[in-house]
């Protein structure tokens, strides 16, 4: 090499300035991006205006609890896309009469327009009927002409359907789920319990990865509640190890009536997705066990939005 050569090698060296890594602030709002809501519609009823709270074209997603008329949740699905969001109802299996019952719920919904669903086994511990999994939702072909299909994804666990502790029926549904979605043309995603430390969540994600599952997450998170109102409903559903951290909280008397905010558990998700930009976590899907006004507050207050709430017409 030259001395002239070397020179400029030596310049160009200098030249190149390292890229500054993403703020934390940057890394949360980044990863907030598009998220998702879960509303019920008794929950919806209380929301005069969505576009007053979540940015046009957000998914929300309807929660259907057992003995919730299908026509209630037709119209909050009616009035969300009507408000311009996107309507995702659950359609859980065990609640489902019949092959009829749920063509004729399919039917509703695309009369109104709905092309997404959440496909999940629901809470009941008996089926009312013939279905009883997501996989036999999935392989009744009711759902042909839908735009996305998620199903639910347990990262702590589900001891309804393992009741062991373990996760091999869990995992061994996520697989067949995953290999669904290869052989159709069904865009999915996994939509996840809620949870409250880092940690077990990207162990999990991690493990879905070594498993051959390549189902995009889509992870829960509470919104800011109250935190005795987050112990009750942790315990109802079954979360485990991250109830630790709403336990530990609570025996701190300097937070213990102070709200509970997702930062810490997002943040941390949040920095590790920018590290590992292929961590199988696409998108936050908030549970507002505190209320869907507070709940969308705080993700604007962060930076969430992707843009800011929709004024009313």
């Amino acid at each position: 090499m030259t001395l002239r050569e070397s020179l400029m090698a030596l310049f160009n060296f200098r030249g190149k300035t390292a890229q500054p890594s993403p703020s934390p602030q940057n890394q949360l709002e980044s990863f907030l991006h598009g998220y998702s809501l879960e509303v019920m519609p008794r929950t919806a009823e209380k929301v005069e205006d969505f576009r007053t709270l979540l940015p046009l074209g957000t998914r929300v997603y309807i929660a259907h609890i057992d003995g919730t008329p299908i026509e209630d949740m037709v119209a909050t699905a009616r009035r969300l896309a009507d408000e311009g969001f996107t309507a995702m109802p659950h359609f859980p299996a065990r609640i489902i009469k019949d092959r009829a019952t749920l063509t004729d719920w399919v039917a509703r919904y695309r009369d109104v327009g709905v092309r997404q669903g959440l496909l999940l086994a629901g809470g009941v511990a008996a089926p009312v009927g013939e279905f009883h999994t997501s996989m036999q939702l999935l392989e009744s072909g009711a759902f042909d002409g839908f735009e996305r299909l998620h199903v639910a994804g347990h990262p702590e666990g589900n001891r309804d359907i393992d009741p062991d502790g373990s996760d091999r029926m869990v995992m061994e549904a996520a697989r067949w789920k995953s290999a669904f979605a290869e052989r159709t043309d069904a865009r999915m995603a996994m939509a996840t319990q809620f949870c409250f430390d880092a940690a077990p969540v990207i162990a999990w994600v991690d493990r879905l990865a070594a498993e051959g599952v390549r189902l995009p997450v889509h992870i829960g998170v509470a919104g800011p509640a109250k935190l005795q109102t987050l112990i009750k409903f942790a315990i109802a559903c079954g979360v485990g190890p991250s109830l630790k951290v709403l336990q530990k909280r609570a025996m701190d008397v300097t937070k213990l009536l102070m709200p509970y905010e997702p930062t810490e558990v997002l943040s941390a998700l949040a920095a590790h997705k920018a590290a590992h930009p292929d961590f199988g976590i696409e998108q936050v899907h908030f549970f507002p066990l505190g209320g869907i006004k507070t709940n969308a507050q705080w993700v604007t207050e962060h930076g969430g939005a992707a843009g800011k709430p929709a004024k009313a017409a």
